[in-house]
């Protein structure tokens, strides 16, 4: 079992985390306005996504761009007007209204088109690639995907460098812990947007706990009842930590051993189905006993129904980041930043937080929250400490071509 270090209860840190997820977003009270409020009505649950091509699609090789074979101009000082893609419900949100968006624009005279397209990093590649590769536009000026996702559109040389010096906020408020991926050292091309964690969920109405990734891909009560991930780096990462490798640091070999491992349990008929967003659904309505599942996805729909439970798994949980990108050839880099910047404020960060219940990028949100909503103020599932992570995981950076590689043998074996 993996084991974090212990607070003064004698609980581990990741035990502590558990607790607060167990809670079913840590008692009645919490923000008047929130991402749980909307869920029920929002239909992520009834977000199908056809993964079968769009994954296929991320496996297939990009053509490569640079800074000088595909230029961009910024028309920022003359059109203030912004197109920014991200996911379903992962702003704040007010009826119709944007509250902290509006404010942006009020404040700058910057006009922003939120779009809500991005419901899967390989679907949205699927989008964006014959575009990019071509150096063509996209339509978008901003767009928010996943760390391997982003690292690879980095690594196809498809985003434009961002001016840290323009971003003096970020510069200031960004957290230690995410300024130096390894793929994208010192931030150059892109600014988290929120942080996350991957573990399982299960429907306490139909079955008992799923303590551990082991029970959850053997337990013969389960068999045809779960699902797992479409992420690669969120699948495998667990496939790794179950043959006993590493997921920051593994051989092709303990990739192979992992797969392998993979393969066997999609051939016993244990994994009803490989998911998005989606499989919130079919959790809820209980078609799906456990799954792999993302943090803020669950506690969101504990709000509504208490029999679902998230569980930190004995192997760790993922951690990950989704990243705000500007790609080639959008024009309105300036006015990104511009966002950016604005979203690196505490107070407003503390606004967006409240809402979404991811884990916050930005330092001194913490203190921000204690003026909207103090039953989150020292929450681990927003505000983690260094020793709330201990135990936590990242998948490892890989080569491009290495990528490719793994995704599509990933895709062959979950039938995508």
């Amino acid at each position: 079992m993996v084991k974090g270090r212990h607070d003064r209860h004698g609980d581990t840190a990741l035990d502590r985390l558990a607790r607060e997820v167990a809670r079913g977003m840590y008692g009645q009270g919490g923000p008047s306005v929130s991402r749980r409020g909307l869920l029920r009505t929002a239909g992520v649950g009834a977000m199908t996504l056809s993964s079968g091509g769009l994954l296929a699609a991320c496996g297939t090789s990009g053509t490569k761009q640079t800074s000088d074979s595909c230029a961009s101009k910024d028309l920022s000082a003359g059109e203030k007007e912004l197109n920014w893609s991200n996911w379903p419900l992962y702003i704040d949100e007010k009826g119709k209204s944007l509250p902290t968006l509006e404010d942006f624009e009020a404040k700058t005279g910057i006009s922003v088109t939120y779009n809500t397209d991005v419901n899967d990093n390989a679907q949205f590649f699927a989008k964006v690639r014959n575009q990019l590769g071509a150096c063509e536009s996209t339509g978008r000026d901003m767009f928010v995907l996943t760390d391997w996702m982003a690292a690879k559109m980095i690594g196809l040389g498809w985003v434009q460098e961002l001016d840290m010096a323009a971003m003096p906020n970020v510069e200031a408020n960004l957290v230690d812990t995410l300024r130096e991926p390894d793929w994208d050292p010192g931030r150059k091309f892109s600014v988290p947007w929120q942080s996350g964690l991957t573990g399982i969920a299960y429907n306490a109405k139909v079955t008992g706990e799923v303590s551990s990734f082991e029970e959850l891909v053997t337990r013969a009560d389960l068999k045809g009842k779960i699902s797992m991930l479409t992420e690669m780096g969120d699948t495998m990462g667990f496939m790794l930590r179950l043959t006993g490798a590493d997921p920051s640091d593994f051989s092709d070999d303990e990739w192979g051993a992992a797969l392998a491992r993979l393969e066997e349990i999609v051939a016993s008929g244990q994994v009803r189905r490989f998911t998005g967003n989606d499989y919130t659904g079919p959790l809820n309505k209980g078609d799906i006993a456990a799954c792999e599942a993302w943090s803020g996805d669950v506690i969101a729909m504990q709000y509504d129904n208490p029999d679902i439970k998230f569980v930190v798994p004995e192997e760790g949980m993922a951690l990950w980041s989704d990243n705000m990108m500007v790609p080639n050839k959008a024009d309105h880099l300036g006015n990104a930043q511009e966002l950016i910047n604005y979203y690196y404020d505490p107070e407003v960060a503390a606004k967006v937080s409240a809402w979404v219940n991811y884990i916050c990028p930005v330092e001194g949100t913490e203190e921000a929250m204690a003026q909207l909503d103090e039953s989150l103020v020292g929450n681990p599932l927003i505000f983690p400490t260094s020793s709330d992570l201990e135990a936590t995981f990242s998948f490892k950076n890989l080569d491009t071509k290495v990528r490719e590689g793994y995704e599509k043998e990933f895709n062959q074996v979950i039938g995508a």
